[in-house]
């Protein structure tokens, strides 16, 4: 699914990174756990949290998650948007629930990573 497929779904703003990647992205992860996100050992995959502090950003720069999308409103502050666009990372914002983001993403063929 193209990154402009899921901000459509999602009724996502792009705050960081670049929204005309053509990156596809294969599967979907949804955490707030960074902990999980550390054992992540798949690329091409899209975070959907509702943590928004500049650690998720260290955390996804790490495990190599190409795109998040911050859930329930959550906004990202001034340093995440930076860290993010050093690190070529796509950052969303979106008003909906991580459940119903989920449900959406699921339904239109993003597969789950487990």
């Amino acid at each position: 699914m193209k990154i402009s497929e899921i901000i459509k779904l999602t009724e996502a703003r792009v705050v960081a990174g670049d929204s005309k990647n053509q990156l596809v992205i294969e599967r979907a992860f949804s955490s707030d756990l960074m902990s999980d996100v550390l054992t992540l050992d798949d690329h091409h995959i899209i975070l959907i949290t509702g943590l928004a502090n500049v650690q998720l950003i260290r955390t996804v720069e790490v495990a190599d998650v190409p795109v998040v999308l911050l859930c329930r409103n959550k906004k990202a502050t001034p340093d995440m948007i930076e860290l993010a666009n050093e690190n070529a990372i796509v950052l969303l914002e979106t008003p909906f629930s991580i459940f119903r983001v989920s449900g959406i993403l699921y339904q239109n063929g993003l597969k789950p990573l487990y």
